[in-house]
């Protein structure tokens, strides 16, 4: 049981005066023994319990055996003070107001009521007391407690689940900087779920960001190796709070838990990992496991799964968290074989196809269908594995994989001729009209018509007629 401070520490003083006394009480009262003995003890310095003294005087050490002598080891403790509980800075009339004000206004704060006191000359004969020591007085006299329409302190219980796969919590760690290659050395973040039951690790991994995308793919895998968890537990970050994580753990069947904002007491156990992970992993690390995020993960992995794992937990009652795994782990159950993990986890994002068939998703343009230029798509990708294929969903279905366009091979695509030009050739196909019936076309279209007309006799071998002098030539005019 936890003593009272002040009780504990006149405990101390009395067992450092025992000390003292009972090495010249062992002493003959009568030789000349005692007397060196109690003289080298008021010479020497001394660790003195709650007091920045170091020496004690000869007159002292022989009050402390009399009164040893006469009641034992209970005489050796100081007595209380006479005026505990009550200020010694603060006089009796002045601590009456005090109290009385906080009564009179229960929300108002400490600092604030020594103030209403200085404004109304309370002090004039007194030194304003420092804001602690009026709190002090205050709490003692029990106007400090919380008031009646406040809300109540949360009520805070431990706990624990039995069985493993019931609770899952994740967090995420800062960690060390590791370098990435083209872009120097960037922050680490540990990502990590672990099982409430158990304290297994069910999977954890560096990142280069804290984000949903950073964190499903280490979920995807601690579902393959741990099974599917009943409930996941974490903060409100963004990571957490995203509508992509909320529909994977609605369709696996896990209830989604937010902790309440600002209130960190319930990922307790994955807290306490956390602080393993700095004492006995970051400490450690060489430059050698900071040389790649892949690096890092190694040196991660080799320690979760060659000591953590097999460590006795001080909260599992002396057991390594693998024991207690294989203890209470044969109700987990695992994903069915015939779900599409890698489907199920990938993002979505919509977009509207431009007039050249494109859609632009994280900088890179994708080519789909002509048919579905104007419409608003989605496009199904996993951002981990940037060349993986992209899905396009219209109305629901899949349509296609969407090709990354290849601009230099579009330069050869036979094009869909516009309308305008459809309107030439079919006026070529036409018989010839009488000079005097067949209207005269536009001078624009004139002049496509014989650049046509010029073309196709070039490709079948023929040679352009010079055109007579009187008649404009059709490339540059009159001559």
């Amino acid at each position: 049981m936890t003593k009272d401070p002040d009780t504990h520490l006149r405990e101390q003083i009395a067992l450092f005066r025992h000390g003292l006394v009972s090495q010249l009480l062992a002493l003959d009262a009568r030789s000349a023994e005692r007397g060196e003995r109690m003289a080298a003890l008021s010479t020497q310095d001394h660790l003195i319990p709650g007091s920045g003294r170091v020496r004690i005087a000869q007159n002292t050490l022989r009050d402390w055996m009399r009164a040893y002598t006469r009641g034992g080891f209970a005489a050796l403790i100081p007595r209380p003070r006479a005026d505990r509980d009550h200020s010694r800075r603060i006089g009796p009339h002045l601590a009456e107001q005090l109290i009385a004000m906080k009564q009179a206004n229960p929300k108002l704060s400490v600092r604030l009521i020594i103030e209403a006191l200085c404004e109304q000359g309370a002090f004039q004969t007194e030194p304003v007391p420092p804001v602690s020591t009026a709190h002090r007085l205050l709490h003692k006299a029990g106007v400090m407690r919380r008031a009646p329409d406040e809300p109540n302190p949360a009520d805070r219980r431990r706990f624990a689940f039995e069985r493993a796969g019931q609770l899952w919590t994740s967090d995420v760690l800062h960690g060390p900087g590791v370098l990435v290659a083209g872009r120097g050395r960037r922050k680490a973040y540990l990502i990590a779920l672990l099982d409430d039951a158990t304290r297994v690790v069910t999977h954890a991994q560096f990142a280069l960001s804290e984000n949903t995308a950073a964190f499903l793919p280490v979920f995807k895998l601690a579902l393959i190796r741990r099974g599917l968890p009943q409930r996941l537990y974490v903060d409100n970050g963004a990571n957490y709070r995203s509508h992509h994580l909320a529909l994977v753990c609605a369709k696996l069947g896990v209830a989604l838990i937010h902790s309440r904002p600002h209130q960190p007491q319930g990922r307790g156990k994955i807290e306490r990992f956390f602080r393993t992970v700095r004492a006995q992993l970051l400490t450690r690390l060489t430059d050698d496991d900071t040389a790649s995020l892949e690096a890092l993960n190694r040196r991660l992995a080799g320690w979760i799964e060659g000591e953590y794992h097999h460590t006795p937990h001080a909260g599992l009652e002396g057991a390594t968290p693998l024991d207690r795994w294989a203890q209470v782990g044969d109700a987990v159950c695992y994903p069915s074989p015939d779900l599409d993990l890698d489907d199920l986890f990938l993002f979505e994002a919509t977009r509207k196809v431009a007039n050249d068939r494109t859609v632009s998703l994280n900088g890179v343009l994708f080519e789909v269908d002509a048919v579905l230029v104007g419409e608003r798509v989605t496009l199904r990708f996993d951002p981990a594995t940037p060349l993986a294929p992209v899905q396009v969903v219209h109305q629901g279905k899949v349509i296609e994989q969407a090709r990354r366009v290849d601009l230099y091979a579009n330069c050869f695509v036979k094009r869909h001729r516009p309308s305008g030009q459809l309107q030439i050739e079919q006026t070529l196909a036409l018989p010839d009209a009488a000079p005097d019936t067949a209207p005269a076309p536009p001078p624009a279209v004139s002049l496509a018509l014989a650049a046509l007309a010029r073309q196709a006799r070039n490709e079948h071998g023929q040679r352009d007629e010079p055109a007579p002098p009187d008649q404009p030539h059709p490339d540059t005019g009159s001559r």
